[in-house]
Order: C-alpha cells, then sequence, then structure tokens
C-alpha cells in the first residue's frame, strides 16, 4: 500500500503495529541539520529568546504494515526528557490510518521559537508526498492542569496552522480533541523568518564571517589598548611637569618671601 521502500531492519517478521511500535521504540535520528533560531523579543511566558542553534534530526522506518518517521530537536549542552522535542508519526498501512504524536503531545524546548510548527510542517512533507488518501487520527489534546491562556491560544494557532480543526467538548475549554481529516487536507507550512535550515556551505560561510568580525573586533581592542597607554604614559608626564613646576613655584615663592623679610 506504499511507495516507500524497506529499510533494513525494519523488522517485516513482525505482522501487528504494535509488534512494529516495539521494535522501533528505540531508533534514534540518522540525518542531521542545523537550525538557526532568530532572535525575538522578551515574552513574558517564555523569557529572553536570543539567536540560537539547535540541531534537528529526523529517521524514518518502514515495513509492509506500518511506517515511522521520528523528528527530534537536540540542544547544544541542554539534556531535555526524552519525551521533549521529539514528534512521532505512525502510519498504519492497513488502515491506512496516520497518528501525529505520542499521548503526552508534542512538547517544545525551547517553547515559543516556531520549532513546534516547524516539526509538524515536516511530518506533513513527509506524508503528502507518500500517503496523502490516508486519514489522520482524531488525538485528544490532554492537559495536566489548566493552560494559561496564551500557551492555549499558541497550540490551537500551530494545529490550525497546519490545517487542522481544534474541537472543545466543555465550556471551560478545557477539554479539547483535533478532529479527524485527510493527510491531503494538512498544510505544509512554518514561520522561516523563525525556523531557518542552515546548509553545510551556509554554516560555514556563518563561521567564517564570525572568524572575521572576532579578528575585526581583536584589532579594534588591540588600538584601543595602545592608545590607554599611550595616553596613560602621556598623563604620567603631564603628572611630572605639573609636580615640578608646583615645586619650583612653591621654592621660588619661599625665596621671594624670605629676601623680603631680610
Amino acid at each position: 500500500m506504499t511507495d516507500a521502500p524497506a529499510a533494513a531492519n525494519t523488522g517485516e517478521e513482525q505482522q501487528t503495529p504494535q509488534g512494529e511500535t516495539h521494535l522501533w521504540a528505540d531508533v534514534v535520528p540518522e540525518r542531521f541539520q542545523l537550525l538557526r533560531l532568530a532572535p525575538l523579543p522578551t515574552d513574558r511566558t517564555s523569557g529572553a529568546r536570543p539567536l540560537r542553534f539547535v540541531e534537528y534530526g529526523h529517521t524514518e522506518r518502514h515495513s509492509k504494515i506500518c511506517s515511522l518517521l521520528r523528528l527530534e530537536v537536540r540542544l547544544p549542552g541542554q539534556k531535555v526528557h526524552k519525551e521533549q522535542n521529539r514528534l512521532d508519526v505512525w502510519v498504519d498501512h492497513d488502515e491506512r490510518l496516520v497518528r501525529l504524536g505520542a499521548d503526552a503531545g508534542l512538547q517544545v524546548d525551547p517553547a515559543n521559537r516556531g520549532l513546534g510548527r516547524f516539526l509538524i510542517a515536516q511530518a506533513v512533507l513527509w506524508l503528502q508526498r507518500r500517503w496523502s488518501h490516508y486519514r489522520i487520527e482524531a488525538t485528544d489534546l490532554l492537559t495536566k492542569s489548566p493552560l494559561n491562556e496564551d500557551i492555549r491560544l499558541r497550540r490551537d494557532h500551530v494545529l490550525q496552522s497546519a490545517g487542522m480543526e481544534v474541537a472543545y467538548t466543555d465550556a471551560q475549554r478545557l477539554k479539547a480533541h483535533t478532529v479527524e481529516l485527510q493527510v491531503g487536507q494538512l498544510k505544509a507550512g512554518w514561520n522561516g523568518d523563525r525556523v531557518q535550515p542552515v546548509g553545510i556551505l551556509d554554516a560555514a560561510s556563518m563561521l567564517q564571517q564570525a572568524e572575521q568580525s572576532l579578528q575585526e573586533k581583536e584589532a579594534q581592542l588591540r588600538e584601543r589598548d595602545e592608545r590607554v597607554a599611550r595616553y596613560s604614559r602621556e598623563d604620567s608626564g603631564l603628572r611630572f611637569t605639573i609636580t615640578c613646576l608646583v615645586a619650583f613655584s612653591v621654592f621660588q615663592a619661599g625665596l621671594l618671601i624670605w629676601m623680603a623679610t631680610r
């Protein structure tokens, strides 16, 4: 039912999607790309949002009954929980059904930087290239506690931007779920001003420019230090001259007083 080639070690001996799920539980990304998170104004909820670079990784597995796309975002020098910064896309070929994410939902760190929308867009592109006629499974949007209104609105905006419909089942707007729809109805787009994939050559060019800028700053600092040292020497000379003039003036004044009193 799929045009995707079977990968090595796909576990086709398994005869159920549950078997594939267990077999692929520890799959890790195999291909990586650098992402540039553009600097943004400080947000009252998520705090400061400086320029950052993160690593985006992805991998996929295929069998006759099931396929998996795993997307991850890794932060340099920072560890996150296993369920954070990861989006799994499970495809059941028997049911022609797609499941996005885990029961806990998509948890992204750093938040409010466009990463969630970027990951969903990559998943949509992957699905639409292969199974645009499959159905997206309706998913409950679970919450451990009442959501902050800004966080809830942001979540709904991300899902709706991807073409999903969010439906609420209570007046307090705490219990929600996405509505089932076809893969072809989804929208694969993200804010390119916030999240920018960076190629190897682009990254090398950025490093070269940063190195040149650093060298220029170092030259400016050396020039400033030389000026400060020169001014310091001139200041020392002026202080010595002033001291000599003051001493001579005092001596001359004393001499005049002595001559006047004799």
